[in-house]
């Protein structure tokens, strides 16, 4: 399947140039961004054309891949699905609802497969560890914890600024919801409380009955820079692997082989749009929750 890549950031270059050239059943046909001063660089290291014109790159291909702001995504992405092409997002689709149910129904109107790449839900170990968590009864509850410093001098990401403006909530908030969710079941409601800085503070209920929470920073001390995401019950607990060290560009190949698959069967995918609106439909409710002045402070 033809793919178009639209994006030249530090992820790009991380997950989605490395991964779409090295899946197979995927030909990587060009590069567009905002930026051209960026894409032709990153398309030479990859060995394809620069697109100057985002429609002329979606007239060549038949899927395309994001690694853009989520507000620039939405946008672009509706274009894509209006024109047919599958789509192989980033997390979160949107930071609006309506602007991620827009997209959603424009997808599905079209007929096209799609796929959020909750990073990760596409490593071996974890889908191990999600499926044998699925497997065993008891579960009371559990939690992610997720602090980074996104301010030391060598972290890539650190001059995102969309990553600045919406802070952890939208940044890593999804990986844990999509964690939470594969492991204890959908969630009905959640609420948030802030602490310091982008510190967000999360309850979930279940539709099971079951509770979990999150707690988030991308802008702590580098001394507590810290993963952890845990179930608890009769079983007692179960943590979830690391991820494996400089394996983006190997998860983003699974995604985009699992979205051809998608595209060829007509089956949807667990992680598709519809996952994908849901994870920023709640993150909207977390967001209203920490607008009320009750829930401006320090937290835990």
């Amino acid at each position: 399947m033809r793919f178009g890549l639209v994006g030249t950031g530090p992820w790009a270059e991380l997950a989605h140039g490395p991964g779409l050239i090295a899946a197979e059943e995927v030909e990587l046909v060009g590069i567009w961004g905002r930026r051209p001063g960026r894409a032709e660089p990153l398309a030479q290291s990859l060995g394809v054309p620069a697109y100057d014109d985002y429609a002329a790159l979606l007239a060549d291909v038949e899927a395309v891949a994001f690694a853009v702001p989520p507000a620039v995504q939405a946008e672009m992405a509706l274009e894509a699905a209006v024109a047919g092409r599958h789509l192989l997002l980033d997390k979160p689709v949107a930071t609006d609802p309506g602007a991620a149910r827009t997209l959603l129904a424009a997808a599905t109107g079209a007929g096209v497969a799609s796929v959020v790449f909750f990073t990760d839900r596409f490593v071996d170990a974890t889908r191990t560890w999600i499926d044998q968590a699925r497997g065993t009864e008891g579960w009371y509850g559990g939690w992610v914890r997720w602090f980074s410093a996104l301010q030391e001098p060598d972290n890539p990401f650190g001059a995102s600024p969309w990553r600045h403006e919406a802070g952890a909530l939208w940044d890593t908030g999804p990986h844990a919801l999509s964690t939470l969710i594969a492991t204890l079941g959908p969630i009905a409601s959640l609420s948030a409380v802030s602490g310091q800085g982008d510190e967000v503070y999360l309850t979930a209920h279940h539709v099971s009955g079951q509770t979990s929470t999150v707690a988030l920073t991308q802008f702590g001390p580098p001394a507590a820079s810290h993963f952890e995401a845990t179930l608890w019950g009769e079983a007692g607990f179960s943590t979830m692997p690391p991820r494996p060290d400089g394996a983006f560009g190997t998860l983003l190949a699974t995604a985009a082989e699992e979205l051809v698959a998608c595209a060829v069967s007509g089956d949807p995918h667990e992680l598709d749009l519809r996952f994908g609106v849901r994870i920023v439909e709640l993150l909207a409710e977390a967001q209203d929750h920490l607008l009320r002045p009750e829930a401006t402070g320090h937290a835990g």
